[in-house]
């Protein structure tokens, strides 16, 4: 008897060790599974990866393929000047010819390469304007950074009090046009300034106000109609009295304060092609 529990009691052992073996396997196997099937997506991933970058670094190489190939005859190899724009060397050199017309004394002044382009594209752009309207007439061309700012005397552009435009402004309109219509990056703001005199009474303009609104929409209605610019690169402001670039204590202050303000905004590459422009 003693003997017989003795064999069920190992016989108890080894099923109880066989159901732990078969248990732990069972586990060991799902987690092979696993492992397997989380390899396998991992080396999917990698190759979807090493096909993207192998598709940027292609694009890269064509992309350098052709800046590399950015040149004529005339060395148009393109190079980055101190950060700021992306140069041909032929058009360095007609920056070059056109600062040797400039006042030397300006020229002096320019502490960057900035400087000496805004100094270039100033002059090619005056001397256009200048040759539409005669040496004496008052227009004024700053350049701050990418924007061209144009100054007119309303001598120029209407007569005194009104908002109709001169035939005198005719030839400066058509070459303005004429950049406006030469890059399709352009876009321009036309700004009517009055000086700080109250409209009479009865007058068939209301105040300063409606007057610098009016002589700007009178502008780029011209502008429009009569040279074909694209509406949608042209914005009209007025801005009354409150900006003048002298007091308004006498006739001639008062005179200067009269003006349109045309305000050219060119994308960057499109602004250093005006460097081009010839004489």
């Amino acid at each position: 008897m003693k003997k017989m529990n003795t064999v069920a009691l190992l016989s108890a052992t080894i099923l109880t060790v066989s159901c732990v073996s078969k248990k732990k396997y069972t586990e060991l196997e799902t987690r092979y599974d696993d492992t397997r099937v989380s390899l396998t997506k991992t080396q999917v991933e990698k190759e979807e990866l090493e096909a993207k970058y192998s598709a940027i670094e292609n694009r890269v190489a064509d992309y350098n393929s052709k800046i590399n190939s950015l040149r004529d005859d005339n060395y148009q190899k393109l190079d980055l000047v101190e950060n700021l724009a992306v140069m041909s060397e032929s058009t360095k050199d007609k920056m070059r010819e056109t600062l040797s017309k400039v006042d030397q004394n300006e020229l002096a002044q320019a502490k960057s390469l900035e400087d000496s382009m805004n100094l270039a594209i100033s002059y090619n752009l005056k001397k256009n304007l200048d040759d539409s309207v005669g040496e004496d007439e008052d227009i004024q061309v700053d350049i701050d950074e990418t924007v061209v700012m144009i100054n007119v005397s309303d001598k120029l552009l209407f007569n005194s009090g009104s908002y109709r435009v001169s035939n005198k402004a005719d030839g400066l309109l058509k070459r303005l046009a004429d950049v406006i219509n030469s890059e399709p990056a352009i876009k321009v703001m036309v700004e009517g300034h009055t000086d700080d005199q109250t409209v009479k009474p009865g007058a068939y303009i209301k105040d300063n106000w409606e007057l610098s609104v009016e002589r700007s929409t009178a502008i780029i209605r011209e502008l429009q109609d009569k040279y074909n610019v694209d509406p949608a690169k042209l914005i009209a402001a007025g801005r009354s009295s409150y900006l003048p670039l002298v007091d308004n204590a006498t006739k001639e202050d008062r005179a200067k304060n009269r003006r349109t303000r045309i305000v050219i905004l060119p994308n960057l590459d499109k602004f250093l092609s005006m460097v081009s422009s010839t004489d």
